[in-house]
């Protein structure tokens, strides 16, 4: 299951870890334990935000991937199924079949 996780991470704690000194290091762990196909980073909605594209084997593993987002970076999380074209095509096919 293919999802696209925005996370915005919360203004005041994202500057308490900048300037402690910390935030590469939860950013290169949150990325190691999520394992994303591709993560971009920029200013959204007024706040510092990740988005990636995680590719996880079933819902089941919703929880124990994202809960750093949420304990770590205090981030609100939206978590929005999508597709690559392959898999569109597929799923296009059944329509028509």
């Amino acid at each position: 299951m293919r999802l696209l996780v925005k996370a915005n991470v919360d203004t005041e704690r994202s500057n308490e870890l900048i300037h402690n000194g910390r935030m590469p290091e939860l950013i290169k762990s949150t990325l190691e334990r999520v394992k994303p196909e591709a993560v971009y980073f920029a200013p959204l909605d007024g706040h510092r935000t990740m988005l990636m594209v995680v590719d996880l084997p079933d819902s089941s593993k919703i929880p124990p991937t994202l809960d750093a987002l949420f304990t770590d970076l205090n981030a609100y999380v939206e978590v929005t199924p999508v597709m690559n074209l392959e898999e569109l095509q597929r799923g296009l096919a059944e329509l028509a079949g």
